[in-house]
Protein backbone atom coordinates (compact mmCIF):
# COMPACT_ATOMS: atom_id res chain seq x y z
CA UNK A 1 0.00 0.00 0.00
CA UNK A 2 1.07 3.55 -0.76
CA UNK A 3 -0.15 6.65 1.05
CA UNK A 4 0.27 10.02 -0.63
CA UNK A 5 -0.06 12.76 1.96
CA UNK A 6 -1.40 16.29 1.45
CA UNK A 7 -1.15 16.45 -2.32
CA UNK A 8 -2.73 19.19 -4.38
CA UNK A 9 -4.76 17.46 -7.11
CA UNK A 10 -4.70 19.08 -10.53
CA UNK A 11 -7.28 17.33 -12.71
CA UNK A 12 -10.17 19.34 -14.08
CA UNK A 13 -12.11 16.10 -14.68
CA UNK A 14 -11.90 15.16 -10.99
CA UNK A 15 -14.28 16.09 -8.19
CA UNK A 16 -11.13 16.77 -6.16
CA UNK A 17 -9.59 19.22 -8.61
CA UNK A 18 -7.57 22.01 -6.96
CA UNK A 19 -7.98 20.53 -3.47
CA UNK A 20 -5.40 19.08 -1.08
CA UNK A 21 -6.07 15.45 -0.23
CA UNK A 22 -4.54 12.20 0.99
CA UNK A 23 -4.65 9.31 -1.51
CA UNK A 24 -4.41 5.65 -0.51
CA UNK A 25 -3.33 3.20 -3.24
CA UNK A 26 -3.47 -0.59 -2.93
CA UNK A 27 -2.48 -3.07 -5.65
CA UNK A 28 -2.41 -0.28 -8.19
CA UNK A 29 -5.95 0.92 -7.37
CA UNK A 30 -6.96 4.18 -5.70
CA UNK A 31 -8.76 2.93 -2.60
CA UNK A 32 -9.53 6.17 -0.84
CA UNK A 33 -9.26 9.94 -1.23
CA UNK A 34 -9.83 12.06 1.85
CA UNK A 35 -8.54 15.17 3.60
CA UNK A 36 -6.75 12.99 6.14
CA UNK A 37 -6.05 9.26 6.01
CA UNK A 38 -4.43 7.77 9.10
CA UNK A 39 -1.24 5.77 8.76
CA UNK A 40 -1.18 2.09 9.73
CA UNK A 41 1.27 -0.80 9.61
CA UNK A 42 0.00 -2.11 6.26
CA UNK A 43 1.21 0.99 4.45
CA UNK A 44 4.54 0.19 2.85
CA UNK A 45 5.41 3.61 1.49
CA UNK A 46 4.38 7.10 2.57
CA UNK A 47 4.98 10.04 0.23
CA UNK A 48 4.93 13.24 2.21
CA UNK A 49 6.71 16.12 0.46
CA UNK A 50 6.17 19.83 0.96
CA UNK A 51 4.46 21.36 -2.06
CA UNK A 52 3.44 17.97 -3.48
CA UNK A 53 1.14 18.05 -6.52
CA UNK A 54 -0.40 15.17 -8.44
CA UNK A 55 -2.19 14.85 -11.76
CA UNK A 56 -3.17 12.02 -14.03
CA UNK A 57 -0.13 10.55 -15.80
CA UNK A 58 1.38 12.69 -18.52
CA UNK A 59 1.68 11.71 -22.20
CA UNK A 60 4.46 12.74 -24.58
CA UNK A 61 2.94 12.67 -28.05
CA UNK A 62 6.13 12.75 -30.16
CA UNK A 63 9.03 10.59 -28.99
CA UNK A 64 11.78 8.79 -30.88
CA UNK A 65 14.05 5.96 -29.78
CA UNK A 66 17.13 4.50 -31.37
CA UNK A 67 15.78 0.99 -30.95
CA UNK A 68 15.06 -0.87 -33.15
CA UNK A 69 17.89 -0.35 -35.59
CA UNK A 70 19.95 2.41 -33.98
CA UNK A 71 20.47 1.14 -30.43
CA UNK A 72 23.70 3.16 -30.06
CA UNK A 73 21.52 6.29 -29.95
CA UNK A 74 19.09 5.05 -27.32
CA UNK A 75 17.51 1.75 -26.34
CA UNK A 76 13.83 1.51 -25.51
CA UNK A 77 14.73 0.65 -21.90
CA UNK A 78 16.83 3.80 -21.61
CA UNK A 79 14.01 5.78 -23.21
CA UNK A 80 11.35 4.68 -20.73
CA UNK A 81 13.75 5.41 -17.86
CA UNK A 82 14.23 8.95 -19.18
CA UNK A 83 10.49 9.29 -19.70
CA UNK A 84 9.71 8.27 -16.14
CA UNK A 85 12.21 10.81 -14.82
CA UNK A 86 10.37 13.37 -16.94
CA UNK A 87 7.05 12.39 -15.33
CA UNK A 88 5.50 10.61 -18.31
CA UNK A 89 3.44 7.46 -17.87
CA UNK A 90 2.83 7.09 -21.62
CA UNK A 91 4.89 7.94 -24.69
CA UNK A 92 3.78 7.78 -28.31
CA UNK A 93 6.66 6.21 -30.20
CA UNK A 94 7.35 7.72 -33.61
CA UNK A 95 8.10 5.48 -36.61
CA UNK A 96 11.68 6.67 -36.87
CA UNK A 97 13.59 3.41 -36.80
CA UNK A 98 14.66 0.44 -38.85
CA UNK A 99 12.32 -1.23 -39.52
CA UNK A 100 9.38 1.12 -39.08
CA UNK A 101 6.00 -0.45 -38.27
CA UNK A 102 3.78 -0.95 -41.33
CA UNK A 103 1.57 -3.81 -40.13
CA UNK A 104 -0.16 -5.02 -36.98
CA UNK A 105 2.43 -7.57 -35.86
CA UNK A 106 5.10 -4.88 -35.67
CA UNK A 107 2.84 -2.65 -33.57
CA UNK A 108 2.14 -5.50 -31.15
CA UNK A 109 5.82 -6.34 -30.85
CA UNK A 110 6.78 -2.76 -29.93
CA UNK A 111 3.81 -2.27 -27.62
CA UNK A 112 4.56 -5.40 -25.60
CA UNK A 113 8.34 -5.12 -25.62
CA UNK A 114 8.64 -3.47 -22.20
CA UNK A 115 5.24 -4.08 -20.63
CA UNK A 116 6.81 -4.56 -17.20
CA UNK A 117 7.91 -0.91 -17.10
CA UNK A 118 5.91 1.99 -15.54
CA UNK A 119 5.86 3.87 -18.86
CA UNK A 120 3.49 2.59 -21.55
CA UNK A 121 4.91 2.59 -25.08
CA UNK A 122 2.22 3.14 -27.71
CA UNK A 123 3.60 3.02 -31.26
CA UNK A 124 2.60 5.30 -34.11
CA UNK A 125 2.49 3.42 -37.40
CA UNK A 126 3.87 4.58 -40.72
CA UNK A 127 1.25 6.30 -42.86
CA UNK A 128 2.72 5.07 -46.15
CA UNK A 129 4.81 2.08 -47.18
CA UNK A 130 8.49 2.74 -46.49
CA UNK A 131 7.36 6.31 -45.75
CA UNK A 132 7.73 7.12 -49.45
CA UNK A 133 4.38 8.92 -49.67
CA UNK A 134 3.13 6.69 -52.48
CA UNK A 135 0.91 3.93 -51.05
CA UNK A 136 -0.89 3.67 -47.70
CA UNK A 137 0.44 1.18 -45.18
CA UNK A 138 -1.80 -1.36 -43.42
CA UNK A 139 -3.64 1.27 -41.39
CA UNK A 140 -6.62 -0.77 -40.21
CA UNK A 141 -4.42 -3.73 -39.24
CA UNK A 142 -2.16 -1.46 -37.19
CA UNK A 143 -5.10 0.33 -35.56
CA UNK A 144 -6.53 -3.01 -34.44
CA UNK A 145 -3.12 -3.90 -32.99
CA UNK A 146 -3.10 -0.71 -30.89
CA UNK A 147 -1.38 1.97 -32.95
CA UNK A 148 -2.04 5.50 -31.67
CA UNK A 149 -2.17 6.94 -35.19
CA UNK A 150 -0.28 7.14 -38.47
CA UNK A 151 2.57 9.39 -39.51
CA UNK A 152 5.49 9.51 -41.92
CA UNK A 153 7.89 10.96 -39.39
CA UNK A 154 9.02 14.51 -40.29
CA UNK A 155 8.14 13.88 -43.94
CA UNK A 156 5.72 15.99 -45.95
CA UNK A 157 2.87 14.25 -47.73
CA UNK A 158 3.29 16.01 -51.06
CA UNK A 159 0.49 14.07 -52.76
CA UNK A 160 -2.70 15.87 -51.76
CA UNK A 161 -4.88 13.08 -53.09
CA UNK A 162 -3.06 10.55 -50.91
CA UNK A 163 -3.85 12.67 -47.85
CA UNK A 164 -7.48 12.84 -48.98
CA UNK A 165 -7.67 9.05 -49.37
CA UNK A 166 -5.97 8.49 -46.00
CA UNK A 167 -8.50 10.70 -44.21
CA UNK A 168 -11.47 9.19 -46.04
CA UNK A 169 -10.32 5.63 -45.33
CA UNK A 170 -9.49 6.26 -41.68
CA UNK A 171 -12.93 7.69 -40.85
CA UNK A 172 -14.27 4.12 -40.92
CA UNK A 173 -12.25 3.17 -37.83
CA UNK A 174 -11.58 6.54 -36.12
CA UNK A 175 -7.84 6.61 -36.72
CA UNK A 176 -5.71 9.71 -36.17
CA UNK A 177 -3.81 10.80 -39.28
CA UNK A 178 -0.77 12.98 -38.63
CA UNK A 179 0.56 15.48 -41.13
CA UNK A 180 4.00 16.99 -40.68
CA UNK A 181 3.42 20.72 -41.20
CA UNK A 182 5.90 21.48 -43.94
CA UNK A 183 5.62 21.81 -47.70
CA UNK A 184 8.80 20.15 -48.92
CA UNK A 185 8.78 22.01 -52.24
CA UNK A 186 8.80 25.38 -50.48
CA UNK A 187 11.23 24.23 -47.77
CA UNK A 188 13.67 22.88 -50.34
CA UNK A 189 17.05 22.17 -48.75
CA UNK A 190 16.61 24.84 -46.11
CA UNK A 191 18.05 24.09 -42.67
CA UNK A 192 17.00 27.16 -40.68
CA UNK A 193 14.18 29.68 -40.55
CA UNK A 194 14.29 32.56 -43.01
CA UNK A 195 14.79 35.68 -40.87
CA UNK A 196 17.23 38.53 -40.28
CA UNK A 197 19.41 36.50 -37.89
CA UNK A 198 19.84 33.48 -40.12
CA UNK A 199 20.55 35.72 -43.10
CA UNK A 200 23.86 36.57 -41.39
CA UNK A 201 24.86 32.92 -41.08
CA UNK A 202 25.05 31.99 -44.74
CA UNK A 203 22.95 28.85 -44.16
CA UNK A 204 20.20 27.68 -46.49
CA UNK A 205 16.87 28.82 -45.08
CA UNK A 206 13.21 27.99 -45.59
CA UNK A 207 10.33 30.49 -45.46
CA UNK A 208 7.64 30.38 -42.79
CA UNK A 209 5.01 29.80 -45.44
CA UNK A 210 6.46 26.31 -45.99
CA UNK A 211 4.60 25.44 -42.79
CA UNK A 212 1.43 27.49 -43.18
CA UNK A 213 0.79 26.44 -46.78
CA UNK A 214 0.88 22.76 -45.79
CA UNK A 215 -1.39 23.32 -42.79
CA UNK A 216 -3.90 25.29 -44.88
CA UNK A 217 -3.91 22.63 -47.61
CA UNK A 218 -4.53 19.74 -45.25
CA UNK A 219 -7.26 21.60 -43.35
CA UNK A 220 -8.99 22.19 -46.66
CA UNK A 221 -8.79 18.47 -47.37
CA UNK A 222 -10.08 17.69 -43.86
CA UNK A 223 -13.12 19.92 -44.42
CA UNK A 224 -13.95 17.79 -47.47
CA UNK A 225 -13.26 14.32 -46.01
CA UNK A 226 -13.91 14.55 -42.31
CA UNK A 227 -11.75 12.44 -40.04
CA UNK A 228 -9.17 13.07 -37.33
CA UNK A 229 -6.14 15.15 -38.30
CA UNK A 230 -3.21 16.02 -36.05
CA UNK A 231 -0.34 18.38 -36.86
CA UNK A 232 2.73 17.47 -34.78
CA UNK A 233 5.18 20.22 -33.76
CA UNK A 234 3.73 23.32 -35.39
CA UNK A 235 6.02 26.30 -34.83
CA UNK A 236 4.13 29.36 -36.06
CA UNK A 237 1.27 31.33 -34.54
CA UNK A 238 -0.34 31.60 -37.98
CA UNK A 239 -0.49 27.81 -38.19
CA UNK A 240 -2.06 27.61 -34.73
CA UNK A 241 -4.68 30.17 -35.72
CA UNK A 242 -5.56 28.22 -38.87
CA UNK A 243 -6.05 25.05 -36.83
CA UNK A 244 -8.00 26.88 -34.13
CA UNK A 245 -10.34 28.35 -36.75
CA UNK A 246 -10.89 24.88 -38.22
CA UNK A 247 -11.75 23.56 -34.77
CA UNK A 248 -14.25 26.38 -34.26
CA UNK A 249 -15.95 25.17 -37.44
CA UNK A 250 -16.34 21.68 -36.01
CA UNK A 251 -13.39 19.96 -37.69
CA UNK A 252 -11.42 17.39 -35.67
CA UNK A 253 -8.04 19.08 -35.99
CA UNK A 254 -5.36 19.33 -33.33
CA UNK A 255 -1.72 20.29 -32.94
CA UNK A 256 1.27 19.98 -30.68
CA UNK A 257 4.20 22.33 -30.13
CA UNK A 258 7.77 21.28 -29.37
CA UNK A 259 9.22 22.51 -26.09
CA UNK A 260 12.25 23.71 -28.07
CA UNK A 261 10.16 26.22 -30.06
CA UNK A 262 8.73 27.65 -26.84
CA UNK A 263 12.08 28.30 -25.17
CA UNK A 264 14.52 28.95 -28.01
CA UNK A 265 14.72 31.22 -31.04
CA UNK A 266 17.03 31.68 -34.00
CA UNK A 267 19.47 33.79 -31.97
CA UNK A 268 20.69 30.47 -30.56
CA UNK A 269 22.09 29.61 -33.99
CA UNK A 270 24.75 32.33 -33.94
CA UNK A 271 27.32 29.92 -32.53
CA UNK A 272 26.59 27.27 -35.20
CA UNK A 273 25.95 24.72 -32.43
CA UNK A 274 24.45 21.64 -34.11
CA UNK A 275 22.16 20.85 -31.15
CA UNK A 276 20.08 23.81 -32.30
CA UNK A 277 19.57 22.31 -35.73
CA UNK A 278 15.95 21.25 -35.45
CA UNK A 279 12.88 20.43 -37.53
CA UNK A 280 10.78 22.51 -37.38
CA UNK A 281 13.51 25.16 -37.23
CA UNK A 282 13.86 27.70 -34.46
CA UNK A 283 11.90 30.81 -35.40
CA UNK A 284 12.69 34.43 -34.54
CA UNK A 285 11.97 35.83 -31.09
CA UNK A 286 8.71 37.48 -32.15
CA UNK A 287 7.34 34.17 -33.42
CA UNK A 288 8.49 32.35 -30.30
CA UNK A 289 6.70 34.79 -28.02
CA UNK A 290 3.54 34.60 -30.14
CA UNK A 291 3.63 30.82 -29.89
CA UNK A 292 3.95 31.04 -26.10
CA UNK A 293 0.83 33.21 -26.02
CA UNK A 294 -1.03 30.67 -28.16
CA UNK A 295 -0.08 27.94 -25.71
CA UNK A 296 -1.26 30.02 -22.77
CA UNK A 297 -4.55 30.87 -24.50
CA UNK A 298 -5.58 27.24 -24.98
CA UNK A 299 -5.31 27.18 -28.77
CA UNK A 300 -2.63 24.45 -28.61
CA UNK A 301 -3.72 21.00 -27.45
CA UNK A 302 -0.38 19.62 -26.26
CA UNK A 303 3.32 20.28 -25.80
CA UNK A 304 5.81 17.56 -26.65
CA UNK A 305 9.49 16.99 -25.99
CA UNK A 306 9.92 16.05 -29.67
CA UNK A 307 12.64 13.79 -28.27
CA UNK A 308 15.10 12.69 -30.99
CA UNK A 309 18.27 11.01 -29.68
CA UNK A 310 21.30 11.31 -31.96
CA UNK A 311 24.83 10.15 -31.17
CA UNK A 312 27.95 12.27 -31.58
CA UNK A 313 28.63 10.83 -35.03
CA UNK A 314 25.50 12.61 -36.23
CA UNK A 315 25.66 15.75 -34.07
CA UNK A 316 29.31 16.66 -33.44
CA UNK A 317 29.67 17.86 -37.01
CA UNK A 318 29.60 21.08 -38.99
CA UNK A 319 26.10 22.55 -38.77
CA UNK A 320 25.13 21.80 -42.37
CA UNK A 321 26.24 18.15 -42.08
CA UNK A 322 24.62 17.39 -38.71
CA UNK A 323 21.23 15.69 -38.43
CA UNK A 324 18.26 17.61 -37.08
CA UNK A 325 16.83 16.81 -33.66
CA UNK A 326 17.34 17.14 -29.90
CA UNK A 327 16.55 15.24 -26.72
CA UNK A 328 14.32 16.77 -24.05
CA UNK A 329 12.03 14.16 -22.49
CA UNK A 330 13.68 14.31 -19.04
CA UNK A 331 13.29 18.09 -18.73
CA UNK A 332 10.16 19.00 -20.69
CA UNK A 333 7.91 19.56 -17.68
CA UNK A 334 10.18 21.82 -15.69
CA UNK A 335 11.16 23.78 -18.81
CA UNK A 336 7.51 24.24 -19.81
CA UNK A 337 6.54 25.14 -16.26
CA UNK A 338 8.97 28.05 -16.39
CA UNK A 339 7.04 29.75 -19.21
CA UNK A 340 3.41 28.90 -18.32
CA UNK A 341 1.54 28.37 -15.05
CA UNK A 342 1.36 24.88 -13.55
CA UNK A 343 -2.32 24.34 -14.41
CA UNK A 344 -1.53 25.04 -18.06
CA UNK A 345 1.54 22.79 -17.95
CA UNK A 346 -0.55 19.86 -16.73
CA UNK A 347 -3.27 20.51 -19.30
CA UNK A 348 -0.71 20.54 -22.12
CA UNK A 349 1.01 17.38 -20.88
CA UNK A 350 -2.30 15.50 -20.65
CA UNK A 351 -3.96 16.94 -23.78
CA UNK A 352 -3.12 13.85 -25.83
CA UNK A 353 -5.88 11.93 -24.00
CA UNK A 354 -8.40 14.11 -25.84
CA UNK A 355 -6.87 13.49 -29.28
CA UNK A 356 -5.49 9.95 -29.41
CA UNK A 357 -7.35 6.69 -28.63
CA UNK A 358 -6.01 6.42 -25.08
CA UNK A 359 -8.37 6.10 -22.13
CA UNK A 360 -8.12 9.05 -19.75
CA UNK A 361 -7.31 7.95 -16.18
CA UNK A 362 -9.33 9.32 -13.30
CA UNK A 363 -8.27 10.40 -9.86
CA UNK A 364 -11.18 8.70 -8.18
CA UNK A 365 -11.72 5.87 -5.71
CA UNK A 366 -11.78 2.36 -7.23
CA UNK A 367 -9.96 3.52 -10.38
CA UNK A 368 -6.52 2.42 -11.56
CA UNK A 369 -3.83 4.76 -10.25
CA UNK A 370 -2.12 6.47 -13.20
CA UNK A 371 -0.47 9.42 -11.52
CA UNK A 372 2.41 11.86 -11.91
CA UNK A 373 3.78 13.44 -8.72
CA UNK A 374 5.65 16.74 -8.83
CA UNK A 375 6.36 20.07 -7.19
CA UNK A 376 6.07 23.44 -8.90
CA UNK A 377 8.14 25.93 -6.94
CA UNK A 378 11.87 25.14 -7.28
CA UNK A 379 13.74 27.41 -9.70
CA UNK A 380 16.79 26.04 -11.47
CA UNK A 381 18.52 25.73 -14.84
CA UNK A 382 18.99 22.67 -17.03
CA UNK A 383 22.45 21.13 -16.82
CA UNK A 384 24.06 17.98 -18.21
CA UNK A 385 23.33 16.21 -14.90
CA UNK A 386 19.62 16.32 -15.79
CA UNK A 387 20.20 14.15 -18.87
CA UNK A 388 19.92 10.37 -18.57
CA UNK A 389 19.29 9.59 -22.23
CA UNK A 390 22.18 7.79 -23.90
CA UNK A 391 22.45 10.55 -26.49
CA UNK A 392 23.09 13.99 -24.98
CA UNK A 393 22.01 16.20 -27.88
CA UNK A 394 19.83 18.46 -25.74
CA UNK A 395 19.21 22.01 -26.98
CA UNK A 396 17.81 23.24 -23.65
CA UNK A 397 20.98 23.31 -21.56
CA UNK A 398 21.08 26.54 -19.58
CA UNK A 399 17.34 27.22 -19.87
CA UNK A 400 15.48 28.21 -16.72
CA UNK A 401 13.16 25.71 -15.04
CA UNK A 402 10.48 25.63 -12.36
CA UNK A 403 9.43 22.54 -10.40
CA UNK A 404 10.59 18.93 -10.42
CA UNK A 405 9.14 15.46 -10.92
CA UNK A 406 8.92 13.26 -7.83
CA UNK A 407 7.73 10.05 -9.45
CA UNK A 408 5.04 8.20 -11.35
CA UNK A 409 2.55 5.46 -10.53
CA UNK A 410 1.07 3.37 -13.32
CA UNK A 411 -1.07 0.73 -11.65
CA UNK A 412 1.26 -1.65 -9.81
CA UNK A 413 4.32 -0.20 -11.56
CA UNK A 414 5.98 2.59 -9.63
CA UNK A 415 9.02 4.87 -9.91
CA UNK A 416 9.64 7.37 -7.14
CA UNK A 417 12.39 9.99 -7.19
CA UNK A 418 11.61 12.02 -4.07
Amino acid sequence: MILIKQAKILDEYSDHHDTIQDILIEDGIIKKIASNISEDQQIEHIINVEGLHISIGWIDSSVCSGEPGFEERQTLKNLVNAASIGGFTTVLLNPNNQPNPEEGSQIKSLKNYLNDQPVDLIPIGSLTLSQKGEHLAELYDMKEAGAAGFYDFKKSITNANLMKVALQYSTGFNAVIQSYPENSDLAGKGMVNEDSTTALLGLKSKPAMAETVQVARDLQILSYTGGLLHFPTVSLSESVNLIDEARSQGLSASCSVSINNLLLDSQSLLGFEANFKLDPPLRNEEEKLALVQDVKSGKVQMVTSDHIPLDIEHKKLEFDRAKSGATAIEVTFKALNAVVDTYTSVKLLTGAYDVFPIERPRIKANQKAVITMFTDSENDTITSTDLVSTSKNCALLGCKTRGRVLGIINGKKIKIYE
